[in-house]
């Protein structure tokens, strides 16, 4: 399933979704090396934005790299370093936080001057929560009761799972669906499809809305955020949804394609 391919001709900067698009399991999607390629014979500018929290940017453009991929830390943005700015709206420098998540969310939590404490014997000025792959019942005890006290309850991401070799696992909107369930409390989240990832990735393109497009496996997120945030948008089908996930879900990008490889022949043909 495809649409008109035209509109590729006037896109000038990228933004590639990480995982089901760019990056499978352990290794790259179909087509991917050939499609980076394409970027940089047309000097089209990228940036790969992830709801991935768990690992900070460095570490996933060294497994790219290491793949063959030549996509370096300053192509990558990651919502963690999304959620640790727009947390610098909501408190001041110092603030007190409690993180259900990894390395790459207490990374970026850190650099942005915020404190973060290991339990629920203190109080925190906020939660925030991301994907987490050491989960254990702790945290999310002590998250609900922090959010009980009273801190904010703070989200990376809504996705409620991500694509691995095996299938489908959990990610961070399962941990959310948690807290939500044992506090009645709704989490302000930051991650695709709210706005705040696409407008950090435009502006350090340096580019407007109508000449960047989204390319993305999930239609919630990459698709829908992307469209609502004035982009073009591009379904692959490496990920979560396919062609027949659009007409289930209702939600039409620009392009479905079956994955990188076909996106880059189509692109070549309207060059």
């Amino acid at each position: 399933m495809t649409h008109n391919a035209r509109f590729l001709k006037d896109i000038r900067a990228v933004l590639l979704d990480f995982d089901g698009t760019l990056w499978r399991g352990r290794a790259p999607t179909p087509g991917a090396a050939d499609f980076l390629d394409l970027l940089q014979q047309h000097d089209i500018a990228y940036r790969v934005a992830t709801n991935s929290a768990v690992k900070p940017a460095s570490v996933y453009s060294q497994a790219l790299q290491s793949a063959g991929l030549p996509v370096d830390e300053d192509h990558m943005i990651t919502v963690s370093v999304a959620t640790a700015a727009y947390l610098r709206t909501r408190l001041p420098e110092g603030a007190r936080v409690y993180v259900v998540g990894q390395e790459g969310l207490h990374q970026a939590l850190t650099e942005a001057g915020f404190v973060i404490l290991p339990d629920a014997s203190q109080p925190v000025d906020a939660v925030v929560v991301g994907g987490d792959l050491t989960l254990t019942y702790e945290k999310l005890k002590h998250a609900t009761l922090l959010i009980h006290q009273g801190a904010l309850f703070i989200g990376t991401n809504p996705d409620v799972v991500y694509p691995i070799a095996e299938g489908l696992a959990p990610e961070c909107g399962a941990n959310l669906a948690f807290l939500t369930a044992t506090t009645g409390v709704q989490p302000e989240v930051v991650g695709k499809p709210q706005p705040h990832l696409f407008q950090m990735s435009l502006q350090r393109l340096g580019v407007p809305p109508a000449q960047a497009v989204m390319i993305g496996d999930r239609l919630e997120t990459d698709i829908h955020g992307a469209q609502q945030a004035g982009l073009r948008a591009i379904l692959v089908s490496t990920g979560v949804d396919n062609a027949d996930s659009v007409v289930r879900k209702g939600i039409a990008p620009d392009l479905v394609v079956t994955d990188l490889g076909e996106l880059t022949r189509l692109w070549q043909a309207v060059k």
